[in-house]
């Protein structure tokens, strides 16, 4: 497949993925997102605190008319991701075309990437965990998803080194073990949750199907653009030759 055909494959499917997201999150999560917020500032008014509600509901404006345009921007940049493992691995995934490959491939990513993380590190609502904390906790979460997916893409390259007959059996139990491993070792999330835990509960439960949606999107999209445009580029290739 040609490159520029291979970008365009990956980016458009990205968008479009990632779009959705955006719909499924305002439709779903913010709901809860405002819930929290709500709660967070009733705590800190009650303790005495100074909540500056214009420049709030100015900054959840903002966040809310940015959502489209950075659920594209998140959308591309995992699409890119996905694209190039896709390239490496789609002659050794399972599937009889590459729609049901890609959604092989993005069933694994989204248990990756994004289940085994929130196993460690569940999704909070934004205005859950203390402000001065923030970047120590996106460096633990950061930190886990590299181990999980530098762990699962080690083991996948060395899937044929393996003289083994039970790779499928063991190959896994090894990936679980780095990752009960780096659960044990890694420090818990600093902050104590003092909101309703059936509020983030649901919102973590919402935030893993969504997320689901996107990788599901993800793969029927870009497997389908595929097929097309190899075809195309299969036929054009068979009149010139």
């Amino acid at each position: 497949m040609k490159g520029l055909t291979f970008v365009a494959i990956t980016l458009s499917s990205g968008v479009i993925a990632g779009i959705i997201l955006s719909f499924l999150n305002l439709g779903i999560l913010e709901p809860y997102i405002d819930r929290a917020i709500g709660l967070e500032i009733t705590k800190q008014v009650s303790s005495g605190k100074i909540v500056n509600m214009s420049e709030m509901i100015d900054y959840r404006y903002w966040q809310k008319g940015g959502a489209f345009a950075g659920g594209a921007i998140y959308g591309a940049g995992l699409a890119s991701l996905f694209g190039v493992v896709f390239v490496f691995a789609r002659n050794k995934l399972p599937g009889k075309n590459n729609k049901r490959k890609a959604l092989f491939l993005a069933a694994v990513m989204w248990f990756v990437l994004y289940f085994m993380i929130a196993l460690k590190y569940p999704a909070n609502p934004p205005a859950v965990g203390d402000p001065e904390t923030i970047y120590y906790r996106q460096v633990l979460y950061v930190g886990y998803i590299m181990i999980s997916g530098f762990a699962a893409l080690g083991l996948a390259v060395s899937w044929n080194r393996i003289p083994i007959n039970s790779k499928k059996i063991v190959i896994p139990l090894i990936y679980a073990a780095i990752m009960v491993t780096a659960y044990l070792v890694m420090p818990p999330n600093p902050d104590k949750i003092e909101i309703s835990m059936d509020l983030i509960q649901t919102f973590r439960i919402f935030s893993a199907i969504t997320i689901g949606i996107f990788w599901t999107i993800l793969g029927i999209v870009f497997g389908s653009l595929w097929d097309k445009f190899l075809s195309k580029e299969q036929t054009i290739e068979s009149k010139l030759y």
